[in-house]
């Protein structure tokens, strides 16, 4: 799980840019950032960041809040492993190993 990007403005607005990957995760500590929002900012590469875009540039963001799917929506989701709205024929499916060898119209 992770957090969002309007999440990420709102603790962050107010920080002092640039600063490191450790500032940024102690002034949102110090500021009662959900834990959520500290794992993400936790999981950001080392790097000094120049403004807040930056960091949400990098940080693992969570797409489903933003597209309104829930929890049960994305565990589906990764159950059948699609991805939402692609197409059958754009999915990539394994050649059959035989057909490979042989040619698909090849007779008996």
């Amino acid at each position: 799980m992770s957090t969002d990007r309007s999440t990420l403005e709102a603790t962050l607005s107010a920080a002092d840019f640039p600063a490191s990957k450790e500032q940024i995760v102690d002034y949102a500590a110090g500021n009662g950032a959900d834990e959520e929002t500290l794992r993400a900012l936790r999981a950001l590469p080392l790097a000094d960041y120049g403004n807040v875009e930056e960091v949400i540039r990098s940080a693992p963001l969570d797409k489903g809040i933003e597209e309104g799917q829930s929890s049960s929506d994305k565990a589906q989701q990764a159950r059948q492993h699609t991805k939402d709205g692609l197409a059958e024929h754009e999915t990539e499916v394994p050649s059959n190993p035989i057909v490979e060898e042989l040619g698909e119209n090849r007779g008996s």
